[in-house]
């Protein structure tokens, strides 16, 4: 079982610890405040109340013995940088900062964390995303100028097989599961159901789409 520590019980490391726990991971919570080690002490492996800065803390709980450490600090970014240098002198494998601003996070890469995540930006850029093309109902990041989106089939693809539509060489991306809803019968509500696509299969009114390609192609799907 993979050991996680995080640093930080702000709403995002709050959230972060209680969902890294609920999916069965060891979980060791760490803040200064009291009342946030007490509010989920019962959720976690281990709740401790101490100062990250304080490299005996830190030994003392064992927590460079962790495999992975999320650094989520928000709004104290020297405690947040130097509890990320003790970390990285104490041996932990991987190191996950979180930072508010590009330039934060320029920091943590020049110190060599092993991940650098900004969950403000990136949120503010899939809604700004999802308000400027509404046909995109989900949109997963993959990498930089990549993303997996989920999108109803347009009309103009409907009643057309994949191959003809050519996904690939005429909009540039992949499809990889449609889901689709199948016509209840009876009294018995619509199943969803989750096809693997063949070069065959025939598009249908409602079907929806998960496609793979760089931001440039999803954002120029037809709308129709």
């Amino acid at each position: 079982m993979r050991r996680i520590a995080v640093i930080g019980l702000g709403r995002f490391g709050m959230t972060l610890a209680r969902n890294l726990a609920s999916l069965g991971a060891q979980i060791i919570a760490v803040d200064r405040s009291m009342p946030r080690i007490n509010e989920i002490k019962d959720e976690v492996d281990l709740a401790v109340r101490l100062d990250s800065t304080d490299p005996e803390a830190i030994t003392a709980q064992e927590i460079h013995k962790v495999d992975v450490c999320v650094i989520g600090i928000g709004e104290n970014f020297e405690g947040a940088l130097l509890t990320s240098v003790i970390l990285q002198k104490l041996g932990v494998p991987r190191l996950i900062c979180r930072a508010k601003t590009e330039y934060h996070a320029e920091i943590f890469r020049q110190i060599g964390a092993s991940e650098v995540i900004q969950p403000e930006a990136s949120a503010a850029e899939q809604l700004s995303r999802r308000l400027a093309h509404p046909h995109l109902q989900d949109v997963i990041e993959l990498a930089e100028g990549f993303s997996l989106v989920e999108v109803e089939s347009p009309p103009s693809w409907c009643g057309r097989a994949i191959n003809e539509i050519g996904l690939g060489a005429n909009y540039h991306v992949n499809l990889v599961v449609i889901k689709r809803t199948d016509e209840p019968d009876g009294d018995e509500p619509a199943q969803e159901l989750v096809s693997v696509p063949r070069p065959e299969t025939i598009l249908e009114p409602g079907d929806r789409l998960l496609l793979v390609g760089s931001n440039d192609a999803v954002e120029g799907l037809p709308r129709d």
